[in-house]
This record gives structure tokens, C-alpha cells and sequence, in this order.
């Protein structure tokens, strides 16, 4: 194992066949369809990503293809939400698994407008509500954000997949009325949504996804930069929240499994975090029951078995 983390050639080998054996899976799962033009993303393509906290970004296959990253920019603005608000945040939405569909609307009535942890819808339109009051321009910040923390400027929200999402987002609708009725929404809803589907909208390859959180694998210190994105307990917060919500409801199997704290998103992407080493990326489009990517799941599932990356 310590061959093959110290040399990136090894590495790059291992990727390499790990996209290779992934591509000749049986076809499993179908794309995101009911966000149109996710539907249109081409099935077979998988890519491979890891960045280090020594500073080398190793991939293989569509790793530097863009896409929608979806779910997986929650993260993105849970963290510029703990920045601003500081722990007031964990008043209007809570820290524990939800056992439910990511975008389920009964738990949340029972809650009385408390979504269980900000990776599921419910929770992240609450966070957007926070960026939404908190910055004047909650747009502009977020995309700044991510291109400092990718160390690229060329990242853009995809507008196809933006308004795709708006024509086709009522059940988000639904889950912020609910809680606005629950006064646990500020700003007006559809200000809150228009930030919440624009975030969803960034389009992002693996290897800028896996620089860009390389600070939650070094105490919240962004290795390339040295800057610190925040603080260390804030790290080890979102890594916990990783650990046992990131997947949706797989998420304890995903821990059972693979032991990494992970984020999907029903672009297809997986980001698991190995702290003290790096970020892996992994994506491909289609999609299990859960949301997550049968095939994603497949390479980091088998990455993490061969160099015995498990936190547990």
C-alpha cells in the first residue's frame, strides 16, 4: 500500500484499472430522468480522481470531463454557512440520519420544519435560506468560493441543467413552503430556491472536485493554498456529518462497507474524504435506487478495500 500512495505512478496504474473494470460492468441503474437535461448526459462514461494533501492530483478515464455535480455542492455551502453564522446553524437544522429519501417531505412535517442534517434536500435549502439573508450577492459567492478552492477560474453553473432544475423542481418547492409555514425559512422562497438550483448546477470535473475539498482531509487547511477554508472542528463536524448522512439512506452501508466519510450526488459523482491523505472522486452517471452511482461506488468501494483506506 505504501508503494502505491507515495508513487503516482502506481497509483495512476491502480485508477487506471480500476475505470477499466468498472466499464465492463454489467449495466446497471439509469440516469438522473426526471431532471431532463440530466437525462441527456451520456451513460457509459466513468472517470477516477485523487488529490493528496502532498499536493499531486492522480486520475484516469473521464476525469476531466465536466458535469452537473448536484448534490455533492451542499458541502460547498454548508461550509460558507458555518463560516458566516457560526454555530447558530445547528438551530434550524439538525446533525442526524435521516433514514429517509433524500427528498422525502414527511419527516420534515412531523419535525415542525427541522430537517434532520444539511445533506439532504430539506437541510441544504435551509442552509441556502442562510446564504440567501447573509450575502448580497449568495450567487457570485459561491461560484468565487469554488474557483479558489479549485484553483481554477473556468468553473461555471451549467444554465441548461439551472433552468432544468426550476421547471422541474416542485417537490423542493414543497419542502420550503412546508418549512417557511414553520418559520424556519427567512427569505422568500423562490429566491432560495433560484440560489439552491444554481448551486446544484455547477459543473465540475473530478479533479477539480477532489482539489477543491482536499481541506477536509487536512483539518480544514487547503493543502495547494495553505489557507484555512475553516476551522478544524468544523472539519471533523462535516467529515461526521459524511460519515453517517452523505449517502443518503445508504449511507451506514456505504460506512459499513467502505468506511470513508462521502457525499454523492445524483449527477453521478461520489467524493469520499480520507483524512490525512486526500479526496477521491470518483463518477459515472447511472444511478442505483438510492441516488448514488452504481459504478462510482464500484471504484472507490474497491479503491478503499486494496489500499486499506477505512477510518474505522
Amino acid at each position: 500500500m505504501e508503494g502505491i500512495l507515495k508513487q503516482p505512478q502506481n497509483l495512476a496504474k491502480l485508477l487506471q484499472s480500476l475505470v477499466d473494470e468498472a466499464s465492463k460492468l454489467p449495466v446497471e441503474g439509469d440516469v438522473a430522468n426526471y431532471i431532463p437535461a440530466l437525462a441527456a448526459v451520456n451513460p457509459d462514461q466513468q472517470g477516477l480522481a485523487v488529490a493528496t494533501i502532498d499536493g499531486q492530483v492522480v486520475s484516469a478515464g473521464d476525469a476531466t470531463v465536466p458535469f452537473s455535480i448536484q448534490s455533492v455542492s451542499k458541502i460547498f455551502g454548508l461550509v460558507m454557512a458555518m463560516n458566516r453564522v457560526g454555530d447558530q446553524l445547528w438551530k434550524r437544522v439538525h446533525m442526524e440520519p435521516s433514514g429517509q429519501p433524500f427528498n422525502s417531505i414527511v419527516q420534515l412535517e412531523w419535525e415542525h420544519g427541522i430537517p434532520r442534517n444539511p445533506f439532504i434536500n430539506a437541510g441544504a435549502i435551509v442552509v441556502s435560506d442562510i446564504l440567501a439573508t447573509h450575502y448580497s450577492a449568495c450567487k457570485t459567492a459561491l461560484v468565487s468560493f469554488v474557483r479558489q478552492l479549485a484553483g481554477c477560474e473556468t468553473i461555471y453553473p451549467d444554465h441548461e441543467v439551472y433552468l432544468s432544475e426550476k421547471l422541474h423542481g416542485n417537490r423542493n418547492a414543497a419542502l420550503a413552503y412546508l418549512m417557511k409555514s414553520f418559520n424556519n425559512i427567512e427569505a422568500e422562497v423562490q429566491d432560495v430556491l433560484d440560489y439552491y438550483f444554481h448551486q446544484c448546477s455547477l459543473s465540475m470535473t473530478c479533479e477539480q472536485l477532489a482539489v477543491s475539498l482536499s481541506f477536509l482531509a487536512n483539518r480544514g487547511v487547503h493543502p495547494h493554498s495553505g489557507q484555512s477554508i475553516c476551522t478544524r472542528r468544523d472539519a471533523h463536524r462535516i467529515n461526521a456529518i459524511l460519515s453517517t448522512s452523505g449517502m443518503y439512506d445508504q449511507s451506514g452501508e456505504f460506512a459499513f462497507t467502505v468506511g470513508l466519510p462521502a457525499k454523492s450526488g445524483v449527477g453521478g459523482s461520489i467524493i469520499a474524504v480520507v483524512p490525512n491523505y486526500g479526496v477521491i472522486v470518483a463518477w459515472s452517471p447511472r444511478l442505483n435506487s438510492f441516488g448514488n452511482s452504481c459504478r462510482a461506488m464500484h471504484m472507490i468501494t474497491h479503491l478503499a478495500e486494496r489500499l486499506g483506506l477505512s477510518v474505522y
